[in-house]
């Protein structure tokens, strides 16, 4: 099935792949909208949208020409002591776009160090504040936030991808989400034991992604912002995937008409082109940083902080969820997984069916084999890329129906025939 050497890869190391025993992964050669074209000539619909960040589709023409056009008169310059026209165009529409006062934009390059950022706000807020000994964050169960060594520590410690790392890094503070009233008591109770140790909570809002895609209800963000304030601690919002209308809101948070204090974005950003994050706070916590004194500043400075084509990038991303029916198409597309993901419920070996916005999930009781499983959804002629038991979609808000009726269909098909089992 895949015509590439082995001798093609002898340099490169994969993400998530044991190199020892993996197989030679599909050499892209190009994409557009929702299509990725292989090196030899087959065509694959792409369910995911390359870990969801091509919102738009690939190669937009937009996006394509705001980003040449930048190209061509100033790629890159350093933020320090600078300043560019495409990062304040970007912050400003932000601010507007964001919730409240979420104001003040602080520019990275990956989710993970937006994360770490964030992570450090809430930190050095409470010291510029006076308030000693609030250096650890309250995060839950089946959550991830990033892969690097501080967003490894407020990923749950038992999901999987660094159990390995267990001890490695410092120890926060691990909870059940308030669901319910029990739960919410108790998580009341923690923080009030732990208030003086706990600078912020932190939670990717409505869906928990990486954890499984599992989905909790917007009344959760409203017991989590009373909780906040009660205890009088941050919280923040990692809406790297759920940011830009995924859930059908432009942020998740919206669905549960809450402020977080702080916010963190990347992902569809910039419309899946070029790598950029932001971490956005309220003016209160901005405002604990501005001091005659120069350690009370936040000493962060990525090389490409704000680099000014993702910036720009970014800026054209926002004109297409102005000019388009982005949101609308989100609708559409939620509403045609429901009906073309529900008959896998009755599949031997479905657990559950889930959708919420333009996410599908299918989710399976185990995988036996997950490579049989992928070569399978490849062999259907579609780009799907289940992870432990789940199955999901997260497509282009601009795919046609008929290409999402092909993934659903290609999911139906494989689950049917039992391609996540070992062959008999």
């Amino acid at each position: 099935m895949n015509e590439i050497p082995l001798t093609y890869l002898p340099k490169i190391w994969l993400p998530y792949t044991q190199m020892k025993t993996a197989p030679v992964p599909l050499h892209a050669v190009r994409t557009e909208g929702s299509r990725i074209t292989l090196q030899d000539g087959r065509e694959l619909v792409d369910g995911i949208a390359s870990w969801w960040t091509a919102c738009h589709g690939y190669n937009h023409p937009h996006i394509h020409a705001r980003v040449s056009e930048q190209l061509g008169r100033m790629p890159h310059v350093m933020l320090g002591g600078l300043v560019h026209e495409p990062v304040r165009e970007l912050s400003e529409r932000l601010s507007i776009l964001l919730p409240g006062d979420l104001d003040h934009s602080f520019f990275t390059d990956s989710g993970s160090v937006a994360v770490e950022v964030a992570m450090k706000m809430a930190i050095q807020y409470w010291i510029n504040r006076g308030v000693q000994g609030r250096k650890k964050l309250l995060s839950f169960r089946n959550g991830y936030h990033g892969d690097t060594l501080a967003t490894m520590s407020i990923c749950d410690p038992e999901e999987g991808m660094h159990s390995l790392f267990a001890g490695a890094f410092p120890e926060q503070v691990l909870a059940d989400l308030p669901r319910d009233e029990t739960s919410s008591a108790a998580l009341d109770a923690l923080l009030a034991e732990r208030r003086h140790e706990i600078s912020a909570i932190i939670l990717e809002p409505l869906v928990q992604g990486a954890g499984g895609m599992i989905f909790h209800p917007p009344e959760v963000l409203v017991r989590l912002r009373a909780l906040a304030d009660k205890h009088d601690v941050l919280l923040i919002l990692d809406e790297i995937f759920t940011g830009f209308g995924r859930t059908g809101t432009m942020f998740a948070c919206e669905q549960a008409g809450i402020i977080p204090d702080i916010i963190t974005l990347s992902k569809a950003l910039t419309g899946g082109t070029v790598p950029l994050a932001a971490t956005v706070a309220r003016r209160h916590v901005f405002e604990a940083f501005l001091s005659d004194s120069p350690s009370a500043a936040l000493m962060h400075g990525p090389t490409f902080m704000a680099n000014p084509l993702a910036c720009m990038a970014a800026c054209a991303s926002l004109d297409l969820f102005e000019r388009e029916p982005r949101l609308e198409q989100v609708a559409a597309i939620s509403r045609q997984l429901r009906a073309e993901l529900e008959p896998c419920r009755v599949l031997s070996g479905v657990r559950d069916v889930r959708v919420l916005g333009a996410i599908g999930v299918v989710e399976l009781d185990s995988v036996d084999d997950m490579n049989r499983l992928k070569n399978a959804l490849v062999a259907c002629n579609v780009w799907v890329r289940p992870f432990r038991r789940i199955v999901y979609l997260t497509p282009a808000f601009t795919i046609t129906s008929d290409e999402l009726t092909r993934l659903t269909q290609a999911i139906y098909h494989v689950i049917r025939e039992g391609a996540f089992r070992k062959p008999a």
